[in-house]
Formats: structure tokens, C-alpha cells, sequence
């Protein structure tokens, strides 16, 4: 740069060097109006660490951790390793799928910096919004771009080779398929056999005959059906217009509903020596309703930016002037010095809030319920009722054959010992 003319002490752009002639222009698309910086390395750490434009912090982190934590409690990731043939092939195979996770998400990852190359608010394909005017970046009037939402699409489509275009778009076809037969077969299978299996305990007329392991399996064929039909109907006819679109949101519901209410019982389970039935049920309604009701009662305008303080956390405004912005070397009685004429509103939205809120609620009641049962039950369920956990057919020889095997080695150590 050289010195500027109206202000010596700044530096402005050089055009003898830059642009030496009309048919010999370098474009400087750098970071406007601040200059090139180093990269941002505390956008997860500090809410203004993007300044001056917003940071979605607290959606950024509720959402891995509602994606990490949510999915343990999956039906479709918790049949595949109920189908594994032993404890150490699902663990083996959930590890090597952490890491094939790894090794298609990265690469995937970094399309998203692709699709700005093409279709990012320095290139011709850009949309603008006109006259508007930001305080943080010192612009009395401005256009605010206007991201396209099937940037991505087009650009597979029309800027990707036909062949890598094709397959992403094959991959990401199969990704969403692939989620939705495994959920809807899981939810068959859930219904057969945590629902009809117990309709003899409320409908006595039912005979046990009828709850066989082959009724049970063509009843969990027999209900995928409808919920295919009505999980088709909802993804075609659901209308949203939040920045992760319609399906794409409702994904992110359900695993938050997951994480709200199944979760903490799953852990409980595990890692509570004596867990109690009673914390379970109160954290799985606690957690969901809490969640139900945040959904709602929490503002949400639509740009994933919790209310901080600070110009940057302010939504664009009307053009406020003519003027020219403060940082342009002008004479001062031509440079827009008063940025409150910048009538702006602040961004509102505590998307994330309820995802973290709800299962935290559900956790408190878990362990206030297990305190209070620590000397016996509140409410003592029956040993033959729909709470008793139930072994497949084959499960049942196996645990008799590891029974009558401890029971050897016990009575061979006790031989030894007296």
C-alpha cells in the first residue's frame, strides 16, 4: 500500500501496483474493510472470536455435543451392536466405524469451503441484499449477501467432474438411506418387542401362545410398513424454513429427544451399582418434557446467534446514509461518524439452549431419585411386569451354560482350598 491522501498515518491501496493498467487488474478480495488477518482460532472458545461478524457458539457446541452423545442411545447404532456375535465384535466394530467416520467426514468437511469458492460473496453468482447498514463493519449503506441454499447442490452438479460429482451425490443418497432403513427397522422391532410382547399383561384375553419369537419377528416386518409411509409423509410435506432445512432439522430433534430422555438412564444403567426403574421413568419424562417445552418457549429467529452483547451480534439495519464510511480517505465532513443513525436489532436465538438444558434436568432427577431409593424403592414394580427384561430364544441355553460353568470352577476352587 502507500500513504493515504487525506491522512498520511493509514495506509491505502496501491494502484500503481495493483492495477497498472485497465487491462492488467489484480482483484484484493481480502478480508474488507479490516485487511487480511490470521485465521481464526478461537471461534469455539469465544463468542466473539469471528468478529466482527457473529459466532454461533453455543449452537456449534450443543450440536456436537447432542450428535456424540445422542447417538449412544440410537436404536438403529444399538441394534447393530446387539446383533454383533460378541461383546468384542461390537466393540471392534464400532471403533473401526469411528474411524471409516473419520475417514469420509474430513474429506466431505472441506466441500463446504468449496461451494464459498464458487458460490461465495466474492463471485458473480452472488445475490445481494441492498441498502442495508451494519455498525460493526462501519458501513452506512451495504448489500448483505444472501447465502444460496442449494449452493452445494449446484456446485456438484455443475462445477465438481461428472464422475466425483456423481458419486458425492450417490454417497450422500445412500448416507440418507441408509439412516432411514435402520431406524425405521428399529422401530419395527421396538414395537414388536417391547409392546405387543406385553400386550397379554394389559389385555388378558391375549394368550401367551400368541407372543412367539416368529409372531414377533412378522409383526416387526408387518409394522415397518406404516412407519415407513408415515416417515415418507412427513419428510415430503414438512415445512421449515430454519437454516438447516426441514429433514435436516427434524434429524437434529430427534437425537435431541434421545439425548433428553434415554441417555442419562443408559449411563445410570451402567454405572450405578443398584439403578433404580423409578429414576429411569421420571428421567425419560422429565427430559422430554423439557425439551417439548423449550422447543417452544425459547425465541428463535432463525440465525443460530444467541443474544451477546456487541455490535457484531446485531442483525443488518437500513441504509442509514450516503456518507462514506469512516475508514475511506475522505475529507472527515464526507465520512459517516455517527453509527447510531444504524438502526439495528439484535440477533435472538437460543437453538442449542434446550439441547443441553433438557438432558442436564433429566440427570438431576435420576440422581435425586436414586438418592432417595437408596434405602428401598418408592414404588416397588412387580418381577413379573412389563419392567422385567426379557432373553431371545438361543440366549437363554447360553446363560445356563455359563451358569453350570461358574458353578464347576466354584466347586473346583472349593475342592482345592478345604
Amino acid at each position: 500500500g502507500i500513504p493515504c491522501y487525506h491522512d498520511p498515518s493509514i495506509c491505502c491501496y496501491n494502484t500503481d501496483y495493483w492495477c497498472p493498467s485497465d487491462d492488467n487488474c489484480t482483484l484484493d478480495n481480502g478480508a474488507y474493510p479490516f485487511g487480511d488477518a490470521d485465521i481464526f482460532n478461537q471461534e469455539m472458545t469465544d463468542p466473539r472470536g469471528l468478529s466482527p461478524f457473529p459466532n454461533a457458539i453455543i449452537f456449534n457446541w450443543a450440536t456436537i455435543f447432542v450428535l456424540g452423545f445422542g447417538n449412544l442411545a440410537a436404536l438403529d447404532f444399538q441394534a447393530r451392536c446387539m446383533a454383533s456375535k460378541t461383546p468384542k465384535v461390537a466393540t471392534y466394530g464400532c471403533l473401526l466405524a469411528g474411524v471409516l467416520t473419520f475417514c469420509v467426514g474430513i474429506p466431505f468437511s472441506y466441500l463446504g469451503a468449496i461451494t464459498r469458492t464458487f458460490y461465495g460473496p466474492d463471485t458473480a453468482r452472488a445475490m445481494f441484499e441492498t441498502d442495508t447498514c451494519s455498525r460493526a463493519l462501519a458501513l452506512p449503506t451495504c448489500a448483505l449477501w444472501l447465502p444460496d441454499p442449494n449452493a452445494f447442490i449446484k456446485m456438484l452438479t455443475h462445477e465438481a467432474p461428472a464422475f466425483l460429482g456423481g458419486w458425492a451425490l450417490v454417497a450422500i443418497i445412500a448416507a440418507s438411506m441408509s439412516t432411514c432403513d435402520g431406524a425405521i427397522l428399529a422401530m419395527g422391532t421396538v414395537f414388536s418387542h417391547n409392546v405387543v410382547r406385553n400386550l397379554n399383561s394389559f389385555f388378558p384375553f391375549i394368550k401367551s401362545d400368541f407372543i412367539t419369537s416368529k409372531n414377533l419377528l412378522n409383526v416387526a416386518r408387518v409394522a415397518s410398513i406404516p412407519f415407513t409411509v408415515v416417515s415418507a409423509l412427513i419428510a415430503s410435506f414438512y415445512q421449515s424454513s430454519h437454516s438447516l432445512g426441514a429433514t435436516g432439522y427434524l434429524l437434529v430433534v430427534a437425537f435431541d429427544i434421545v439425548l433428553a430422555s434415554t441417555v442419562v438412564p443408559l449411563f445410570g444403567c451402567f454405572y450405578t451399582k443398584k439403578p433404580s426403574p423409578l429414576a429411569a421413568i421420571l428421567a425419560i419424562l422429565s427430559g422430554t418434557i423439557v425439551r417439548v417445552v423449550l422447543e417452544f418457549a425459547l425465541p428463535k429467529d432463525g440465525f443460530l446467534i444467541a443474544p451477546f452483547g456487541g455490535d457484531e451480534f446485531l442483525d443488518y439495519g437500513s441504509a442509514a446514509n450516503t456518507l462514506y464510511p469512516p475508514f475511506f480517505d475522505v475529507p472527515e465532513a464526507d465520512k459517516w461518524l455517527d453509527v447510531e443513525e444504524c438502526e439495528q436489532t439484535r440477533l435472538r436465538d437460543f437453538s442449542g439452549i434446550d439441547s443441553l438444558v433438557a438432558p442436564v434436568v433429566a440427570l438431576i432427577v435420576f440422581a435425586t431419585v436414586q438418592f432417595l431409593e437408596r434405602n428401598g424403592p418408592i414404588i416397588e414394580f412387580s418381577k413379573e411386569g412389563i419392567m422385567v427384561g426379557y432373553l431371545k430364544e438361543g440366549q437363554i441355553a447360553d446363560d445356563m451354560v455359563t451358569t453350570e460353568k461358574m458353578e464347576e470352577n466354584l466347586d473346583e476352587k472349593f475342592e482345592d482350598e478345604y
